[in-house]
């Protein structure tokens, strides 16, 4: 069971974030890893759009596409983690939990910055989709998930962002009775909201893949510029409605694509940009989700009736 009530914008109590802020801005590095195969002779769809459009079998190995992904690993996110250093700015990421093992020294530098880290499924290209009749193998794929995690940071994660945003009609009540505290699957709002399922309350905390790099630089072709001045676009509406009532931008990042050289500029300016403003909140969700679990009633009433 998943359900959250419709209350559009207007008829929502005004809030503010805890230190008044109007604006909190999530930046998202999504630390994913990849099989090279799988035992499969369909196309193997490695969660998120290929570079090379042609998709291969699983049983075969897809050098251009996986190789252009690990490209990230090997090089893209440590460009990314020497400008957040520059800048002093911390990324909430995401980690599939095969990362932990395969690409640990990626996880390592999250945990090592003290960064937020949230479950994103076991492996990338197993979506839990493809259990979405078969609760027990989704119930799997997760369990195997907050285990990996758990033994590698130390604590159960808190927080889920599913495999290319592929949760079910299960995936948040799963997440619930695991104690999780918020789910990112849904992507349909500014502001965080209150999900119901049949083993309690789980906080919607929205992931975008609008405002995000596959969309703007891979599937929309967006320059260096166009991009840097599309996530400036966003940011100063969002700081304006913010005034009124508060707002969350998120920027979802992949190392394989915000991390190339000629594009890490953009990300430069726009940190930058933000922060020439005041009365930004730069928060791990975490604490987004343990506010909102508290005042959610102030916002709009009812949410769990």
């Amino acid at each position: 069971m998943l359900e959250y009530d419709y209350v559009p914008l207007p008829k929502r109590n005004p809030i503010q974030w805890p230190g008044g802020e109007g604006l909190a801005i999530i930046f998202t590095f999504n630390l994913e890893t990849w099989d090279l195969t799988k035992d499969t002779d369909q196309p193997y769809y490695a969660g998120g759009p290929a570079i090379l459009p042609d998709i291969l079998p699983g049983n075969i190995p897809d050098f251009p596409n996986f190789s252009w992904r690990e490209y990230g690993q090997r090089v893209g996110i440590w460009r990314l983690f020497d400008l957040f250093d520059e800048m002093g700015v911390a990324a909430s990421c995401t980690t599939n939990a095969v990362t932990f093992e395969r690409r640990g020294a990626m996880t390592d530098a999250v945990l090592d910055r003290g960064w937020e880290l949230l479950a994103h499924n076991f492996e990338q290209g197993e979506l839990l989709t493809n259990y979405a009749q078969d609760e027990a193998a989704e119930r799997d794929v997760i369990m195997r998930s907050i285990e990996t995690y758990e033994k590698y940071v130390g604590r159960p994660p808190v927080g889920w962002l599913s495999s290319s945003l592929r949760g079910t009609l299960n995936t948040a009540g799963i997440l619930a009775e695991q104690g999780f505290k918020f789910y990112c699957d849904i992507m349909n709002d500014d502001q965080p909201f209150m999900i119901r399922t049949q083993h309690g309350p789980i906080v919607g905390l929205p992931y975008s893949n609008v405002v995000n790099d596959f969309t703007m630089v891979t599937r929309q072709s967006l320059t260096t510029d166009q991009f840097r001045d599309q996530l400036i676009e966003e940011f100063d509406a969002l700081y304006a409605d913010g005034k009124k009532t508060a707002r969350i931008m998120n920027i979802g990042l992949h190392p394989h694509v915000s991390g190339r050289a000629h594009r890490i500029r953009a990300l430069r300016e726009f940190i930058a940009h933000v922060q020439s403003h005041q009365g930004v909140w730069w928060p791990k969700r975490e604490e987004i989700a343990d506010w909102y679990a508290l005042n959610h009633e102030s916002h709009f009433p009812g949410q769990l009736d």
